[in-house]
């Protein structure tokens, strides 16, 4: 149990805060006899598993390594061969292939943190009347994306647990900090990212 992540959100969707709290990033390595059950494509500049999961290697999953050479996008650090032409390649197996979640990049978080403003822009149109708490929850089997959004706009997002309790707690306790140390700041300008 636990929270995953936080972000502060400005009211024109701009990320101001972000935080990951993750455990270790789980790895799994394997070696493949020809051909490969896993169908990868390239995502982001990443190959990722896209079909097929097995041994702990599941879709989302980012190829990190060949033959123990780390993987950088789609070629290998070492010389800049591309990773799918010797996994395509019947004469290079044996192989062993490392996976695993990579984290997320900067831009990744701002284009993430862009798509909560809008998800929730939308949610609060759809529903006339504000929930009691005034915190919005989207849930899932994986997790939950709690949302308090302040009356200037701010927007304070915990994504975690599903079985976590005290959340509305945890995104009023944020708005009330945020409001003493950065607002109350003479050298912080509004909307500007908080260090």
């Amino acid at each position: 149990m636990g929270i995953f992540s936080v972000f502060i959100i400005n009211k024109a969707g701009g990320l101001i805060f972000q935080y990951d709290h993750y455990s270790q990033r789980p790895e799994v390595e394997k070696t493949f006899s020809f051909p490969i059950e896993l169908v990868l494509k390239q995502q982001d500049e990443k190959l990722v598993v896209a079909f097929g999961e097995r041994d702990g290697i599941k879709v989302g999953y980012t190829l990190m390594g060949v033959n123990g050479i780390p993987v950088e996008g789609r070629f290998l650090q070492n010389d800049g061969t591309d990773a799918m032409e010797i996994i395509n390649s019947p004469h290079n197996y044996p192989i062993n292939l490392k996976f695993g979640r990579t984290k997320l990049t900067t831009n990744e978080k701002i284009m993430l943190a862009s798509m909560f403003h809008s998800l929730f822009a939308i949610g609060s149109q759809l529903s006339p009347e504000p929930h009691s708490s005034g915190i919005e929850v989207l849930e899932t089997d994986g997790f939950k994306l709690h949302c308090y959004q302040t009356m200037t706009g701010i927007k304070f997002i915990a994504l975690t647990d599903p079985r976590q309790g005290g959340v509305d707690a945890l995104l009023r306790k944020m708005y009330e900090v945020f409001s003493d140390f950065a607002l109350k700041n003479p050298f912080y300008s509004v909307d500007m990212p908080v260090r």
